[in-house]
């Protein structure tokens, strides 16, 4: 199939699909973003036509409103799905789970029945290391034990599951990789796209951010007595744009044959602390950022980092950008954020 496959980016306006919007365009494909914009900013799509040098095709749809979902497949004719759309919060998804189920498995199977009725094949799904719930040890590899322990990471497990019997059904002709994302930071090096949290972040490199830039008094480290290296948490951080680069390499593999399914752990391999991340920024910025630790939080592990081997060996993709990478370019982009219209709501 040539490289100008048609590819429908489902929440193609949020944090990982603006920055995948971008990839996808300057590796060849044809690109044409679904989004309801209930957890992204429409302004993102006038920054992705100034990175991307051309408007880039969206409709403004719910996946849940099956008739448009149809009507857009009917009318765009895409070759491939990136799935990115979902409600993504894990404290929210405890307060409110028949909603998450509802958004995210509903508008899966949705999307799914759309691609089946209209022959589109191919399938990139963002899943996410949640399934692993706590880790027995570390590094995690894909055969570990799968466990969530809430309901945004059951409706990503659901959600690989409904993927799986979907490649298992007779006659299937679906081919599909399944991304399991470590923790996603930074933005593009342009400062044009990066990550928008609604309210109070839910992840550290925002936060820190936040706190750097003085819109908040100063960042809460939750437990500061884990058996790690400085007794703070330790996760894998994982370039946005290495994460968006990989799903360009997934979309290859599928296209160009081998397996079927592919299901990768997409990390570093390396972990960070919490007061690693912290010191990082505070090179970027070039001064110390407030912070203070205070007791552990509920249901938090002490380390959760990947083993990437599979994916460089299946994708031919390997991470490449370091943390203070993630932490210059992350403040780059807090920096803009004042020029534009979401600076009004904050």
């Amino acid at each position: 199939m040539a490289e100008r496959m048609k590819v429908l980016v489902t929440g193609g306006a949020g944090y990982i699909g603006s920055h995948t919007v971008v990839e996808l365009v300057a590796a060849g494909f044809d690109v044409h973003v679904v989004d309801n914009f209930c957890n992204s900013e429409r302004w993102i799509l006038q920054r992705l036509a100034t990175l991307c040098g051309r408007e880039i095709p969206h409709t403004e749809l719910n996946l849940l409103d099956e008739a448009a979902l149809q009507a857009c497949f009917a009318a765009v004719k895409p070759d491939a799905v990136i799935h990115f759309a979902a409600l993504k919060a894990v404290g929210e998804s405890v307060q409110q789970p028949l909603r998450y189920h509802r958004n995210n498995v509903g508008g899966t199977l949705a999307l799914l029945q759309a691609m089946q009725d209209h022959g589109c094949q191919h399938l990139v799904f963002s899943s996410s290391a949640t399934v692993y719930g706590n880790p027995e040890s570390c590094p995690i590899r894909e055969d570990a034990p799968l466990g969530a322990t809430n309901p945004y990471g059951q409706t990503k497990l659901v959600m690989e599951h409904v993927i799986r019997d979907l490649l298992a059904a007779p006659g299937s002709l679906l081919r599909a990789a399944i991304l399991r994302y470590f923790n996603p930071a930074g933005a593009h090096e342009s400062g044009l796209i990066g990550e928008l949290p609604r309210g109070v972040p839910n992840n550290l490199v925002p936060f820190v951010a936040q706190t750097a830039a003085g819109l908040r008094a100063e960042i809460s480290v939750f437990g500061d007595d884990y058996p790690t290296r400085d007794g703070t948490g330790v996760r894998d951080y994982i370039h946005v744009v290495d994460l968006a680069q990989a799903h360009v390499a997934a979309l290859r593999a599928l296209r160009d044959g081998g397996d079927r399914e592919i299901t990768v752990n997409l990390g570093t391999g390396n972990g960070f602390s919490v007061l690693e991340v912290i010191e990082a920024f505070s090179r970027a910025v070039g001064r110390p950022i407030p912070h203070k630790r205070v007791a552990r939080r509920p249901g938090d592990s002490a380390e959760c980092w990947a083993d990437p081997a599979l994916a460089e060996k299946v994708l031919g993709w390997k991470a490449s950008r370091g943390v203070d990478a993630m932490c210059a370019d992350a403040w780059r982009w807090q920096q803009g954020l004042s020029d534009t219209p979401t600076a009004a709501r904050r």
